[in-house]
Formats: structure tokens, C-alpha cells, sequence
């Protein structure tokens, strides 16, 4: 862990998930994909798979923000693309998976179990905790054993990775650079909601 106030890099764009699991893949995928494209300086894209517990002892080297990108299950169709904001110490924040049981696995973790670790690291050592963390998810339609990802959830890498890189352009010190960064469509942010922004479905 690097001396506290010491910034690695600005934001650090994280895909988890399990390709061996469908559309668990979908978060190593999308950083594929953005890799790929390329990102601004100040920025680290990383494929973590189902290193959870490594990704959370890695935050608390002082990124800014946190961006984290996998299969979320919230109930809309498989596809759909979310933009969720949750607390960074999941305090007081709406959980990023409604009803899904928070499993501290070493071999797997969501992000609301990356989160409420991350929280219990940063309380623990001192280390400091991203101020912004944001979820780029997508409704999986199978979850099942098997690697690929299904049609639709294929489909929405290409807008998951876009809407990751208008994320990335709202931050002050990536903004200039981000210029020339492919972008979502126009005016996709304007329908976003508050909290749990839907931005798409196929």
C-alpha cells in the first residue's frame, strides 16, 4: 500500500466477474473493450476477474474514483445498462443489488461484497477509500456455467463501455484529455435518475 495522500492514478476502471459463469463475464469483457479504445492519462483500466478481495486491498492506495463494471441483477430486462452510485463505504446507500446475499468469497465477490469490504479495509488501516465510486452494470440474462456472453448482453458491452468513458470525462482531471474519446449518445446522461441511473435496455 503506497504512503496515505499519494495518488496511483486518478480513477481506476474495474471489471469483475466470472467468465466462466455467462454473463458474469460481462465486466472483464467491457475493460477488454476499453482497453481496446484506449482511455486518458490519469486513468487505469484493469481486468480483475474474480480477484475481489485484491481489487479492494488495491483501492486503498489512493484512487480517486472508482469505477466498477459487472453483471448487476436489479429486475429490468437482460441488457440493460445501469449507472448506480453508491456510498463507497456502503453506508447509507442503497445496496447495488437489491435482495442479493453480500458473500465475502475470496474467489468471487460482487460490488456491494467489494464495497462493504473496501469499507472494513479503509476503517481497519487507515488506507484511503476512492471519493467517488460508481457501478456501470448489466442485467445478465444467464448466469449459468459456460463461457460467452448471451446476445443481449453482448450487445450492451459496446454502450457500457461508452457510458464508462462519459464517467470518466465528468472528472476534472481527465476532462481535457477525454476530448477526443468516443462518447455515448447525445444527451445520454440527461435521462439518467438520480440514484439508480437506467441508461439503456435491449
Amino acid at each position: 500500500m503506497r504512503p496515505p495522500g499519494v495518488l496511483v492514478a486518478d480513477v481506476l476502471v474495474a471489471g469483475v466477474g466470472n467468465i466462466f459463469l455467462g454473463d458474469d463475464g460481462f465486466g472483464v469483457e467491457t475493460v477488454r473493450h476499453l482497453q481496446r479504445l484506449g482511455v486518458p492519462e490519469g486513468v487505469e483500466v484493469v481486468d480483475f476477474g474474480v480477484r475481489g478481495v485484491h481489487l479492494a486491498y488495491q483501492l486503498l492506495d489512493g484512487y480517486r474514483t472508482l469505477v466498477l463494471v459487472d453483471a448487476v441483477s436489479r429486475g429490468g430486462e437482460p441488457g440493460t445498462v445501469y449507472l448506480i452510485e453508491p456510498d463507497a463505504d456502503g453506508a447509507g446507500g442503497a445496496p447495488v443489488e437489491p435482495g442479493g446475499a453480500v458473500a465475502l468469497d475470496g474467489h468471487g465477490m460482487g460490488p456491494d461484497a467489494v464495497l462493504k469490504l473496501l469499507g472494513s479495509l479503509s476503517e481497519g488501516t487507515g488506507g484511503t477509500a476512492p471519493e467517488r465510486v460508481v457501478v456501470v452494470g448489466c442485467e445478465p440474462a444467464s448466469l449459468a456455467e459456460g463461457i460467452g456472453l448471451s446476445p443481449p448482453v453482448a450487445s450492451a458491452v459496446p454502450e457500457a463501455a461508452r457510458l464508462v468513458l462519459n464517467v470518466i470525462a465528468e472528472e476534472p482531471s481527465t476532462t481535457a484529455a477525454s476530448s477526443t474519446a468516443p462518447t455515448g449518445p447525445t444527451g445520454v446522461h440527461k435521462s439518467y435518475e438520480s440514484h439508480d441511473r437506467r441508461a439503456s435496455s435491449w
